[in-house]
């Protein structure tokens, strides 16, 4: 047991310690650059800025961040039960996918700028449009990667389920889910990279609260520190989304290694 959990600690850290020794010199060079070079505070802050006006604002920096949170967790919540439905349902029927799929691939193609004022019309300053939006633009990865890792379940398990006498509903739903769940959560990896930039973008373009009501007051008083601090809360939101769409995975189907034939090498 002590030498499995030290090889799972060693195998962490060949992983991530390359990541961890990347961002730390490049912090180190953008605050060096920024100090020598004595480039202004307007046209670019550094690392050391930036944590100052994290903690300098965040009395108000919070409240914004909670509402893009909230905005952005439950628009990718609802993204994920509605995309694993339609691509249930894409993959069953044929109708479907000739009646749905190619609408889902449009509404990607539609740039947020020119459908997020439609929502602001709709819905008004409140969060449902924002959420709404979210849904809207997270649904297609997850709906295209459910219904691609149901496409490629080998048939010899449903062939064995049926033989065994179960239905093509149970099949479905304890088999080919079971067997397509790693690549839908990849979907939803691929989802949750930017659900929170696209909340704070609707916001942007109209809300009352918000990141990117925050990033709108900053530009427009050129206080580019609070533009990075912005962004840094942004990114570290959807490193939390992620690492927890991570951790839902381990809990739900294991890491990959468990899906490795144990008779491969013999």
């Amino acid at each position: 047991m002590a030498k499995a959990t030290c090889a799972r600690h060693d195998s962490w850290w060949r992983r991530h310690l390359p990541t961890m020794i990347t961002v730390a010199l490049l912090l180190v060079v953008w605050q060096v650059w920024v100090s020598l070079a004595h480039v202004s505070e307007t046209m670019i802050s550094s690392p050391v800025q930036i944590v100052q006006a994290i903690v300098t604002s965040w009395p108000t920096l919070w409240p914004a961040t909670w509402v893009t949170l909230y905005e952005g967790v439950i628009g990718f919540l609802l993204a994920c039960a509605l995309g694993v439905l339609l691509g249930i349902g894409i993959h069953c029927s044929r109708t479907a996918y000739a009646a749905l799929f190619p609408l889902l691939a449009a509404a990607q193609t539609l740039p947020l700028i020119s459908i997020a004022p439609l929502f602001l019309i709709w819905f008004g300053f409140e969060p449902i449009g924002k959420i709404v939006l979210v849904a809207i633009f997270a649904l297609f990865p997850i709906a295209v990667q459910t219904m691609r890792g149901l496409q490629a379940v080998p048939q010899f398990y449903d062939d064995v389920a049926m033989t065994c006498g179960a239905s093509r509903s149970w099949t479905l739903f304890h088999v080919d889910l079971r067997v397509a769940a790693r690549q839908i959560f990849g979907g939803m990896r691929v989802s949750g990279a930017y659900v929170f930039a696209t909340a704070a973008t609707a916001e942007y373009l109209g809300a009352r609260q918000g990141l990117g009501i925050w990033l709108q007051a900053a530009y427009n008083s050129f206080r580019t520190p609070l533009i990075f601090a912005a962004t840094v809360v942004i990114i570290i939101m959807t490193a939390l989304l992620l690492s927890c769409v991570h951790l839902a995975e381990r809990c739900l189907i294991g890491t990959p290694a468990d899906d490795a034939d144990p008779d491969a090498d013999e």
